[in-house]
């Protein structure tokens, strides 16, 4: 009776333990992002945009893939980013680290104080909520053309050398090295805060967010730490898109900022970690291959690609992947 409790008080950590171990084809998944450096030299820039763009969808997948929060509006984080980097280097101070790190409490300050309004509503409710709330941030930067620039997007950014050694250059060798750092640094926090037993009363608070604080998880706290977490990572990723192009426009706090980044995790996988960086890759290359062919059309292409993967991988490309895999192995 002992060692069947002993079992079962023990299990959860084993089961945490076994989520931590770094896989063979997650090894093989970061040493492929390298590969550009090699093989496609001149299409660094657009690596740069999917690493951003991966690391803005790991942010939402925090929240909606883990703790069930739906949000129209997570493009109010990534333009608050971009435009504290874009003005702090505008006005004397283009260190790309600190300003990263500015960038991101910034966003984590407001994605805090918003949380508490966040924490108290689920549903159709919190979308429109998520939605107004980037709506209304998107507006407050456009009246404030005087600090923002408007429509006209902020001027004279500059960023300096990284490391006061590599200079952002046209080809996108450093831009590329920079962000791809930054995505796998926090790539490792979102993975260890997943596998902890933080990340399992997030899945259950996705489940039943009720029941979740009848075992001692308060549900309300977690989303307010969730959404926090994920607000300063978006902000992350806004602060490195203005630090590599040095341009900051209203389109990084607009609507269809937050329903590409949205569309990336449909396609990748919600609730499974990478998979917010297979749909970015798949978006971001898709993207640049459609509007290149037809510049007219190419969100016609995209709804197809979408319509497609959501019908025959409702789960997302990953989720398709996991299923075939396990089929495979009942064989």
């Amino acid at each position: 009776m002992a060692s069947a409790v002993a079992t079962t008080a023990s299990s959860p950590q084993a089961y945490l333990r076994s989520l931590a171990r770094w896989k063979p084809i997650e090894i093989a998944f970061w040493l492929a992002t390298l590969l550009p450096f090699a093989l496609v030299p001149n299409y660094l820039s657009l690596a740069s945009q999917i690493a951003i763009a991966g690391l803005f969808a790991l942010s939402l997948d925090l929240i909606l893939g883990y703790a069930g929060i739906v949000s129209l509006g997570h493009a109010a984080f990534f333009g608050i980013g971009a435009y504290t980097a874009g003005i702090i280097s505008k006005y004397g101070w283009g260190e790309p680290i600190s300003g990263l790190m500015a960038s991101a409490a910034l966003a984590g300050l407001v994605g805090w104080t918003t949380s508490f309004i966040i924490a108290r509503f689920r549903h159709l409710a919190l979308i429109m909520l998520t939605l107004g709330f980037g709506l209304l941030l998107a507006e407050l930067a456009n009246s404030m053309s005087w600090l923002t620039g408007g429509v006209d997007g902020l001027q004279g950014i500059h960023t300096w050398d990284l490391l006061g050694l590599f200079h952002f250059d046209l080809y996108g060798f450093t831009a590329y090295a920079y962000s791809l750092t930054v995505l796998f640094i926090l790539f490792i926090v979102a993975r260890r805060l997943i596998n902890s037993p933080f990340g399992l009363a997030l899945r259950g608070i996705r489940e039943n967010w009720i029941r979740m604080p009848a075992i001692g998880a308060p549900s309300r706290a977690h989303i307010r730490a969730i959404y926090t977490i994920a607000a300063a990572m978006a902000g992350t990723a806004g602060a490195l898109l203005a630090q590599t192009t040095e341009t900051v426009s209203l389109d990084s706090l607009s609507f269809e900022r937050s329903a590409e980044l949205l569309v990336m995790l449909v396609l990748g996988g919600a609730g499974r970690l990478y998979g917010g960086l297979v749909g970015a890759i798949i978006f971001m290359v898709a993207r640049d291959q459609f509007s290149g062919t037809t510049p007219q059309y190419w969100y016609f292409w995209i709804g197809v690609l979408l319509v497609a993967v959501v019908t025959l991988l409702p789960n997302g490309i990953l989720g398709g992947l996991s299923n075939i895999a396990a089929r495979w192995r009942k064989t």
